[in-house]
């Protein structure tokens, strides 16, 4: 599999260096879609505070991955849903930790989420 960014200088507005426009992928064979991922501990129960809930998720998008025998280097699209636009800078540094400095795709939204204890949820597409 190769992935290809695309990042255009012209007809659109730069990039900022956590994340390319788009991602060209070819030769995959499988493709997976994760839904979108709390952070809540193995029993459920979420993070203390928005560090620990970042934490969790990664360590449970790295979990699903492990799964279908992915790593977040498959990772080739991702949006993060946070509770508060205050939010966004330490989503971005986890994102940018747990995937190790590449850059993917990424939307990252302000909504309310279905519980109010979860302060961000993050969903994936991965390629293999």
């Amino acid at each position: 599999m190769e992935l290809v960014p695309h990042n255009p200088t012209e007809g659109v507005y730069a990039a900022t260096d956590d994340y390319v426009h788009a991602m060209e992928v070819r030769g995959a064979g499988r493709l997976l879609f994760v839904a979108g991922t709390m952070g809540l501990d193995p029993a459920g129960k979420p993070g203390t505070g928005l560090e620990e809930q970042l934490e969790l998720i990664w360590l449970n998008i790295r979990a699903i991955l492990a799964s279908a025998d992915m790593t977040v280097d498959n990772i080739v699209r991702l949006t993060s849903y946070l509770r508060d636009p205050a939010y966004a800078e330490a989503n971005a540094a986890a994102r940018t930790a747990a995937l190790g400095g590449r850059r993917v795709p990424t939307s990252a939204i302000v909504a309310a989420t279905l519980d109010s204890n979860w302060l961000v949820e993050i969903e994936v597409i991965a390629a293999g």
